[in-house]
């Protein structure tokens, strides 16, 4: 009887054990999405904008409009084929370009978000060989 009355006593502690343990599982859980989906905005806020480019020879090449996944391009140069508005992708540590005048014209493949000294922030605009632009938000 005793034996029986141990493992009664045994099974009723790890019933009630139990949900204690599913509890905190599950408030880890929620936590850490929420962590993820707090830091999502921040991305959309450091990449959206205006930002003023320029080229290799560090003269000015144009204005970059990144909102939402599009962006719009306007060149300093009349009738520059890699102006004008394209699909964009979003990723942790800039933006792909999908389509549209700057990956046509200009080989641009990615906008990659990375710390200026003088701005905070800055996007260089890469092809798969180069660095092509430098630009600073406005």
């Amino acid at each position: 009887m005793a034996l029986d009355r141990r493992i009664a006593q045994a099974a009723l502690l790890n019933a009630t054990a139990r949900p204690f343990t599913l509890l905190l599982m599950r408030r880890i859980a929620l936590t850490a999405s929420l962590l993820a989906l707090a830091a999502t905005p921040s991305f959309a806020q450091q990449v959206q904008g205006n930002w003023s480019c320029r080229d290799a020879n560090a003269t000015r090449a144009g204005i970059l409009t990144i909102y939402g996944s599009v962006y719009g391009f306007a060149s300093t140069t009349f009738g520059d084929p890699s102006s004008g508005t394209g699909a964009i992708m979003g990723y942790q540590d800039g933006v792909g370009f999908s389509d549209g005048p700057l990956r046509a014209a200009r080989n641009v493949q990615a906008g990659r978000v990375i710390p200026d000294p003088n701005h905070g922030v800055a996007m260089q605009l890469e092809t798969g060989d180069a660095i092509v632009m430098l630009c600073t938000p406005r």
